[in-house]
């Protein structure tokens, strides 16, 4: 999966919005732009290709807030899939909001 497929699923408006991540970011209170723009405009900064059914990722971007959001893609399909999406806190990232610690 690269950063282009996430975008060209986004554009296309494959999105699939896990009632889980609705639920965190509503409590959270992260919106649905929020999230699309971190995954058109930030940066991967974790891989998880062997998680099923699809590889994730975990992408980092910085706008009015810093925000991590872990999505999967159908790439057969052209189908992001919204895992979640929170703010990062320093007692579990560097102050990078990137490395883990």
């Amino acid at each position: 999966m690269t950063h282009d497929d996430l975008k060209e699923a986004i554009h296309i408006g494959e999105i699939q919005w896990r009632s889980h991540a609705l639920k965190r970011m509503l409590q959270r209170g992260i919106k649905r732009q929020e999230v699309k723009d971190a995954i058109l405009q930030g940066e991967i900064i974790e891989e998880y290709p062997t998680d099923t059914p699809f590889e994730s990722v975990l992408i980092f971007h910085h706008g009015d807030k810093t925000i991590h959001t872990v999505v999967s893609l159908d790439k057969m399909n052209s189908i992001i899939y919204i895992i979640t999406a929170y703010e990062p806190d320093t007692i579990h990232f560097e102050n990078d909001l990137k490395t883990r610690r």
